[in-house]
């Protein structure tokens, strides 16, 4: 057997280096001349004992640096270099034997995977780091997870709204929870300034228009109902800029306190504001792997059939302003 070229000798090996089996590779190397492996670089890839070779993105991901959305921002900038050269978007490296720099530093070997469930409180911002010194929600751990762990909030939550946030170093958690394609549901409870009437509940539930972009349908209920209040629930697997309280506003009703209690299969339960928790193995595997294995979000009971007595938080701030996001 001759190849005269080295992309036949390649195609010839890919699938003894897909089904790894290097003695007959070798074998056919051995073969075909002394030029072979000159010929069909990169045949015995993932055969030295190296890792698997990744995109640059997701392995940055997997190292709790940042997120891989980030990370592909980061090569488009130049900023990445695999072995002292310049990568690009799309480019692959082995992290057990390249050595990866993002603006000139090496990228560490990923810290063990953490994701933690944190109910946050009023005031606290959803990043690692506040260029103002504003207190963020990552002062809410213990100097040992706060640094040199890769953790980092998993979607936003305003300062002005409270509950359920996600912490990880884990990339592709982030990925699956925060692209729109997996539309995974968050549940809120929400007090608005007055009650709205059916045809305002009807609009919100069919989605309203933001932006010149209609919403998607929101599972909502009416939990409660007072002279000048209402407490809403809301299941939705979007989440645009300010989406609730931009569509309450547009419907009448300024939201008064917005409370996340719970992010896909993981709810509050009864931990304490300004508390967290580690979600366990057996936790974290509840979490579907698309939209299409997603279960169906829990039925919700028609307005004013409360299933459970709702008592009515103490509103912290009367004057929210909206600002940043949900």
């Amino acid at each position: 057997m001759v190849f005269r070229s080295g992309s036949g000798l390649t195609a010839a090996l890919r699938p003894l280096r897909v089904a790894a089996d290097p003695p007959r590779a070798a074998a056919l190397l051995q073969a075909c001349g002394p030029g072979a492996l000159q010929a069909a670089p990169g045949a015995f890839a993932g055969q030295s004992g190296g890792m698997p070779r990744e995109r640059l993105q997701k392995l940055m991901a997997a190292a709790g640096f940042c997120s891989r959305r980030r990370g592909e921002e980061l090569l488009r900038q130049g900023r990445v270099r695999v072995n002292g050269r310049p990568a690009r978007l799309g480019d692959q490296a082995d992290a057990g034997r390249d050595r990866i720099e993002v603006d000139g530093r090496p990228l560490q070997a990923p810290p063990p995977t953490l994701t933690l469930l944190l109910n946050k409180p009023l005031g606290l911002l959803s990043t690692c780091h506040d260029p103002q010194g504003r207190p963020t929600v990552l002062d809410l751990l213990p100097p040992e997870l706060r640094r040199g762990q890769g953790l980092h909030p998993v979607g936003r939550l305003d300062a002005d709204s409270r509950g359920a946030l996600l912490l990880s170093n884990d990339g592709d958690l982030t990925l699956r929870l925060t692209h729109p394609r997996y539309g995974h549901r968050r549940t809120y409870r929400v007090w608005v300034r007055g009650v709205p009437d059916a045809d305002a509940l009807r609009r919100w539930r069919a989605g309203v228009e933001l932006d010149g972009q209609p919403s998607q349908p929101v599972h909502l209920r009416l939990l409660e109902r007072e002279a000048d209040a209402a407490l809403l629930e809301l299941q939705m697997g979007e989440g645009r800029n300010r989406q609730i309280r931009r569509t309450a506003g547009l419907l009448g009703h300024r939201v008064l306190d917005l409370q996340r209690t719970a992010i896909g299969p993981w709810s509050l339960g009864e931990l304490p504001e300004g508390r967290w928790r580690r979600l366990q193995p057996e936790e974290l595997a509840l979490l579907p792997d698309d939209r299409e294995a997603s279960p169906p979000a829990p039925p919700l009971s028609r307005d004013g059939d409360h299933g459970q007595p709702h008592g009515r938080r103490p509103l912290a701030r009367q004057d929210l302003q909206d600002t940043l996001l949900l």
